[in-house]
Parts: structure tokens; sequence; C-alpha cells
């Protein structure tokens, strides 16, 4: 990242929304893999069983990992954009698309592991992009406190 002490207040402002934004967006995409990986681990498990059991249970396996720890705050974004969405779902069914989730029944248990190996080694590049923007972010935050502490900057200038 820059040396972020020679940039304009306005630019830091930006950057830090725009990361924000990506941030819900990759928050996002892996909730989606997290809930697939679900499937997947569930079908694993109800192998010889009836698809129609796996799909009464699905309230079930795609609400066990719903809470993540944290602040508990809510964030301000809920869901990216179209653009965005439309975009990471791309990645995430380059990887297993939702029709294969409907024919988990008809894959052997090593197309099985290999979907799962997959999806975790998906889930584990989103993780490390999200910890990258949240550095950054967390670095962009901290020069702005930086400001505000030192009287660079101005509370005020947040109401205008």
């Amino acid at each position: 990242m820059d040396d972020l002490s020679t940039l304009p207040l306005d630019e830091i402002r930006s950057r830090r929304a725009a990361l924000q934004g990506d941030e819900v967006g990759l928050s996002y995409l892996r909730r989606l893999v997290q809930g697939r990986l679900d499937i997947v681990d569930a079908a694993a498990r109800n192998r010889g069983g009836s698809i129609a059991s796996l799909v009464e249970e699905l309230p079930s396996i795609l609400g066990e990992h719903v809470h993540a720890p944290g602040t508990g705050r809510l964030p301000t974004l809920m869901a990216p954009s179209a653009e965005d969405e439309t975009r990471l779902r791309a990645e995430l069914d380059a990887i297993v698309a939702p029709e294969v989730l409907t024919a988990l029944d008809r894959l052997d248990d090593d197309e099985l592991a290999g979907l799962v190996e997959r999806l975790n080694a998906f889930e584990r590049e989103i993780s490390e992009r999200r910890r990258d923007v949240h550095h950054d972010i967390d670095a962009l935050q901290a020069e702005l406190t930086r400001r505000y502490k030192t009287g660079e900057a101005d509370v005020e200038s947040l109401l205008t």
C-alpha cells in the first residue's frame, strides 16, 4: 500500500469505501462457498440415502454455520452490487455449478471428495483475499484516525 500520509483525505476515504465494498462481496462469496460445501459434505454423509431426505435436511444443513465470530456489529452493506454478485457467482460456479448440486447422488466417492477439496481450497483463497482487504482497510482507518488525533483532519469535515 502507498505511503498513506501523502494521500489526500478524500482519497483515503474513497479507497476505504471501495475496499469495504470488496469485503462485502468476498464475505458474500465465502457464505455461498460454505453453503455449497455444507451441501456436498451432507451428501457425502448421506451416501445410500435418498435425495429427498437430503432435501428435507437442507434448512438445518444451511443453518449450521450462519453465526460467525466477530464484533457483533451489523454490517452497513449486506450484499454486493448486482455486477459484483454475477462475477463472484461465476467464480464459484466454475468450481461447482448449481446443477452439480442437484446430481450429487450420481457422483462417486472420489468425485465427491474432489469437490470437497476444491471447495475447501477456494474457501481458503477467499478467506486470504478477505484478510488482505481487512489489512488494507485497517491501514486506511489507522491513517484517518492518526489525522484526526493530530489535527491534520477536522472532525467537522465529516459533516460536509
